[in-house]
């Protein structure tokens, strides 16, 4: 009787020796680039308490009560973040937005979650590839900090974490490790806190420059001299 097992060692030596002679139109396409969809929602309104105010002993009117706008921000129809503020287009793949987060404000001992709607740090969003990445911009204070961007460049008053403390003039540039410009403008903390803290940056185009202004104090202007964008935008990255 015959046999037949040797058929399928057979079969894979003529696919290891015939098949990369094979027409191209008979090999297997590769795959192709898969294809996101990154968007921003409608504005939605929310309740925000600044840092430090002190909540009223009874809920305030709708029409009284401080609000922070958000909206939802999706991958491929996915909501992978809540957001707040304007985008930042950085490249034509690329963008910045802020993050808006829900904090647990309950103390040790409270029976029920408070939670509280708060601004938080930077995000970066490719388009193509549908990764977004936290940025870590020195020095950056949620409560603080009030980021005006310029191409790959972020200007801002940032609050120093060492003892000394100290309020900074800070341009951050994306992908560099250390800020293009940290100079120490005031104090901080300060004992009467200002609010805002820095009036919002002003930037030149030729030569790129910028001015940060504390409230109350005097305006310092720093000429931007940096190195090309080591924006890192790789093709070969994609979210699950």
């Amino acid at each position: 009787m015959q046999t037949f097992r040797l058929a399928p060692v057979r079969l894979l030596v003529w696919m290891l020796v015939f098949a990369p002679l094979s027409p191209p139109s008979l090999r297997a396409a590769p795959a192709a680039a898969k294809v996101h969809i990154v968007a921003l929602g409608g504005i939605r309104k929310v309740p925000y308490t600044p840092p430090g105010a002190v909540p009223a002993a009874s809920p305030a009117k709708p029409a009284d009560a401080l609000t922070m706008k958000v909206r939802a921000l999706t991958v491929d129809g996915r909501q992978k973040e809540w957001t707040t503020g304007e985008a930042h287009d950085v490249t034509d793949r690329s963008f910045t937005i802020r993050r808006a987060m829900r904090l647990n404000d309950q103390l040790p001992g409270e029976d029920a979650a408070r939670w509280s709607w708060q601004p938080g740090p930077w995000l970066l969003v490719d388009r193509s590839t549908g990764r977004i990445t936290a940025l870590h911009l020195p020095d950056f204070d949620d409560a603080v900090s009030e980021a005006v961007w310029f191409r790959d460049y972020a200007a801002y008053c940032g609050t120093g974490t060492t003892a000394k403390g100290g309020l900074f003039a800070i341009v951050a540039q994306l992908g560099a490790r250390r800020a293009v410009v940290q100079k120490q403008i005031g104090k901080w903390p300060q004992a009467t806190p200002l609010e805002p803290v820095c009036k919002p940056a002003q930037w030149q185009r030729t030569p790129i420059r910028v001015t940060l202004q504390p409230t109350g104090g005097e305006a310092a202007t720093f000429d931007v001299v940096g190195a090309a964008s080591l924006i890192e935008e790789g093709d070969d990255v994609e979210e699950p």
